[in-house]
């Protein structure tokens, strides 16, 4: 099992360098620390352990029943549903042409010293609020991030690697299924840290209106809870 110093070094060493410059980096990379810890340790107890693997439909149920139990009532606050409404109202009459041009903006600015358009997703209070709920679930959320309508990037705890999600399962399976869409992605292993991650989406319904607005992705590692 790796040493605690050397994981924190290893987090540390993978976050990008803009982002050490302000509190809310200081609360991302002990987020990320959590995540590291956790992982030295689940692979220390999995080459132990000879306890019986659960299929995917109990994964599945699993997964479902935590994003219900830790998620959802976050769904419903008022700081999250206004910025995505606000972002809506921004982004309503884009072509697909100008996303695709945002999202390859995006891609451009992700690693780069410069990243206003990261920044403003990666920032700010929305983004806070997401920082905080990975920092209380003990290691068991690896990623949050929020999407509008659009399946463009609202807010997130960490750099996505795209802005837009629209073409992609974690959007077309949630929001593009209607307001009770949920997709629940493949367990996947990160060699990189040695944890195995899923990624449950669901559609984001404004309670005012009862319709679907946007998504969010929450990735959470799987080692902790099965």
């Amino acid at each position: 099992m790796l040493h605690a110093a050397t994981l924190l070094e290893t987090d540390m060493r993978l976050m990008p360098p803009r982002f050490f410059s302000s509190v809310p980096t200081a609360l991302r990379t002990l987020c990320a620390s959590v995540v590291f810890l956790c992982a030295g340790s689940l692979a220390g107890m999995a080459a132990e352990s000879d306890i019986e693997p659960l299929n995917q439909e109990a994964i599945s149920q699993v997964l479902r029943v935590y994003f219900e139990d830790e998620i959802a009532e976050m769904l419903q606050e008022p700081w999250l549903l206004g910025a995505i409404r606000a972002q809506n109202e921004r982004t309503k009459g884009l072509t697909e042409a100008e996303i695709i041009d945002l999202d390859q903006e995006w891609r451009a600015q992700v690693g780069e010293q410069d990243h206003p358009m990261v920044d403003a997703v990666v920032e700010g209070p929305v983004a806070e609020h997401l920082l905080h709920k990975i920092a209380r679930a003990g290691g068991v959320i690896a990623e949050i991030f929020v999407m509008d309508a659009q399946g463009l990037n609202v807010a997130a705890a960490a750099p996505t690697s795209d802005y837009w999600q629209g073409d992609e399962a974690k959007f077309q399976k949630s929001f593009g299924a209607g307001k009770d869409g949920m997709e629940i992605g493949e367990i996947e292993f990160d060699a990189s840290i040695g944890i195995s991650q899923a990624q449950v989406s669901a559609t984001i319904v404004d309670p005012a209106t009862g319709e679907p607005i946007g998504a969010v992705t929450v990735g959470v590692v799987a080692d902790l809870l099965l």
